[in-house]
Order: C-alpha cells, then structure tokens, then sequence
C-alpha cells in the first residue's frame, strides 16, 4: 500500500521568503551606489570653485598707468601732390630753333634761357620799322614847319583859309603815322625779345620735346619743355563735411594748421607744411570738401601727382587723463578697463573715450592720473579676479607705442604724435 507524503507548509514558506529577500537586497545596494555617486559629485562641486579662485590668483598681468598730458585732434586723409605752377613753355614767334640751353632735370630759375631762335629775320624787320619811323618823323616835322608858315600869313590874310586847314590835316595825318610806326618798333623789338625763350617760373626742367635744327611755330601742341614748381609745392586732400565748421572756426580766429605728410604706408613721414584755404563748395556726390596745404618742400621729396597720407592737426586737448589703447576693452556694455586694486585684485570700471591720437586715447571720465590699468593679459580677468603683477621685461615685450632704436633700446614712436 502507497504511502502519501504530506506537503510541508513551513519549506514553502521558507522559498517564498527567500525569493522575495533578492529583490529587496539589490534595491538596497543600487541605493547605497547612488548615494555614493551623489556625494562624490556634491564634494566636486564644492571644490571646482576652489580650483577656479587658485587658477585666477594664478593670472599673471602687466599693469599701464594712466597720466596726464597733453592730446592732438587729428584728421586723416588721402591727398595727391600738385604744383602751383606747371608752364608748357611755347614759343611766341615762328622760327629756326638756333639753340637749347637747359638740361633736363635742371633747376632753372625765373628768367633764365631755355632756348634761342635764329633772330636775324626779326632784326631785319625791326631796322625796317626803325627806317619807317625816320621817315615819317621827317615827313611830320617839314609839315609842322608849314603850318607855322601858314598860319603866320593867314593872320596877313596872305593865304586862303582854305590852304591853312589843309595843312592842319595834313600835320594830323603824319602824326598818326608816327605813333604807327612807332607801335610797329616796338612789336619788332617784342619779336626780337621773343627770339630768347626764357624760364617764366622757377621749377625743374622735364623731357626736352624738341631739338635744336627744328623749325618752330607757336601753334606746337608739345611746346618746346614744361617746366614744373616744386618749391613751394601744395597737396590737395578732401576731408568729410562735418568737419568744415571745426575748421573754418580755427581759420577764422587766426590759427595756423601744422599738417604731415607721410607716405603711402602711413609710417613715414615726408615733409611738414601749413593748411592754406578750403574750396568754396561741398562736392554733392561724396559729401567731402576739398582742401590745399602749402609745403615749402626744400628736400624736393614731394612730386606731382604723388599720393600720401595727410594728417591735419585741429587742435591739442591740453592736461587731459590719458593712457594706451592697449588696455581699452569693450563689451556689451561699452568701452571698459580693468582697474588694478591695491589688493593684487581687478575691477571692471567703465570709461568714456575722447579723441585718439596714434596709441593714446584721452579718458573723459572712470580714471584718473595715477591709476593703473591692465595692458596685458585681459583676456583671462573677471571683475574681482586676483592678479600677480609683471614687468614687461619678464616677457621680453616691448611696450604698446614704443619700438627698439638702433641701439636695441625702446624709444616711443613718433608717428601720429605731433605735438
């Protein structure tokens, strides 16, 4: 007979328990892991400012002062150099070119000899009228001598009044042939004159157009040379509209305008003159007025048609904040700098900019002399940042606005600073 074994109740209450602990055992475990993982990034968090503040003291900076002095206004511009005299010298009257007497490239003066034409037919034609007014003057004087005749036997009623005003007439007459022939010597001794072709202006000689040998009319389109002033020499520049009225104000109360040129570069300077006038109209097309300075050009560095770089100084803003451009930053907000703090920190103070001359720009308002400002190394500041101060020489820079001298030291460039 069978045996029927009986369930036990307690082992499946034991399997059931088991298999409901597992589950519970690893949420346990995944919770403790999670917290791990949020302490660990909490103690991060808390160190990662820690980190930054070590890496800010660490930003090493070259401090600017910033001073007072003096700042010139100054407008750019393009010019182009033009004489004050270019002179095709042409001949007066036709002729066999008998000699030339320049070279070219000379520098010739007011009233030297260029040239000589054949003077023999002009001499001839000046004997000629001579002999004319010889002639005529004895014609006259025989009349004159007439008509005194005449008059005095009229008084006698000797003669018709009739004869007696011929006379008169014909006196007349012989007088105005006189003055002809008189005007007719001097227009052969312009001509004889005119055989010397002489320099009407002082300047430099160019490219000889003709030779010697040649026959020369005064119809020659080339003439025989052009003769350019170089001393004095003008420059014609344009400038916008909106600077007339500041201009025309410094003109009329007296002031002279020292203005530079330099060359195409706009690194070397050239000559130094004086602004002289301003056109009488505004040019509608490109808004610009267009002015003349006088430079007095001794070296002859200035030539005809030569394009530079024109600055004009209109005014020096006197005892004015200024410092480099090199420490202006700009932002959102505008113009600002860094400030150096006493205590090794920066602070962003805002400021307003005035005029800039070359690496200087004048400080309205936010500085004042003898504060210092960051030149180098602004990119890595906040506002609050700490700093370690440096020298330019520990970097081996050279300083914003200077550049090293023949001998190997650093001077201050004199480009843009005209005092």
């Amino acid at each position: 007979m069978d045996q029927k074994t009986e369930p036990n109740p307690f082992a499946a209450t034991t399997s059931k328990r088991g298999r409901s602990f597992r589950p519970s055992l690893w949420l346990l475990l995944a919770a403790l892991l999670i917290a791990v993982a949020a302490f660990i990034w909490w103690n991060r968090s808390r160190t990662a400012p820690t980190q930054t503040a070590r890496a800010e003291r660490a930003v090493s900076i070259v401090p600017m002062p910033v001073s007072k002095g003096d700042i010139n206004v100054n407008l750019n511009a393009l010019g182009t150099v033009t004489s004050l005299a270019t002179v095709t010298v042409r001949t007066q009257i036709s002729g066999y070119l008998q000699s030339v007497d320049f070279i070219e490239g000379q520098e010739v003066k007011k009233g030297d000899l260029l040239a000589e034409i054949d003077p023999r037919p002009y001499e001839a034609a000046l004997a000629q009228m001579q002999g004319n007014l010889a002639r005529d003057e004895a014609l006259l004087k025989g009349a004159q001598v007439d008509l005194s005749r005449y008059q005095g036997l009229a008084a006698q009623n000797a003669v018709p009044h009739q004869t007696l005003d011929t006379q008169v007439a014909l006196v007349a007459q012989y007088q105005g042939t006189v003055e002809a022939d008189r005007a007719a010597v001097k227009a052969a001794q312009v001509n004889l004159l005119y055989c010397r072709i002489v320099s009407p202006v002082d300047g430099r000689v160019g490219l000889r157009q003709v030779d010697q040998g040649n026959y020369v009319t005064p119809g020659d389109a080339n003439g025989l040379v052009v003769i350019t002033q170089l001393r004095p020499i003008s420059v014609l520049f344009t400038l916008p509209e909106d600077n007339l009225r500041a201009i025309s104000a410094r003109l009329d109360s007296g002031a002279k305008l020292p203005v530079t040129a330099y060359d195409r570069s706009g690194t070397s300077k050239i000559a130094d003159g004086m602004l002289q006038t301003f056109d009488s109209q505004i040019d509608p097309t490109t808004g610009t007025i267009k002015l003349r300075a006088q430079f007095p050009n001794e070296p002859r560095l200035l030539f005809p048609n030569q394009f530079v770089n024109i600055r004009l100084l209109l005014d020096t803003h006197k005892a004015v904040t200024t410092m480099s451009t090199a420490g202006i930053q700009r932002g959102a907000q505008g113009s600002f700098v860094y400030l150096v703090n006493p205590n090794d920190t920066v602070s962003v103070r805002k400021v307003e900019l005035g005029v800039t001359d070359g690496d200087l720009v004048e400080i309205r308002s936010g500085l004042a002399p003898g504060d210092r400002i960051v030149a180098d190394g602004a990119d890595k500041l906040r506002d609050g940042a700490r700093i370690s101060v440096r020298t330019e020489s520990d970097t081996g820079q050279t300083p914003a606005g200077t550049k090293p001298d023949a001998n190997g030291k650093n001077r201050r460039s004199d480009i843009g600073q005209m005092r």
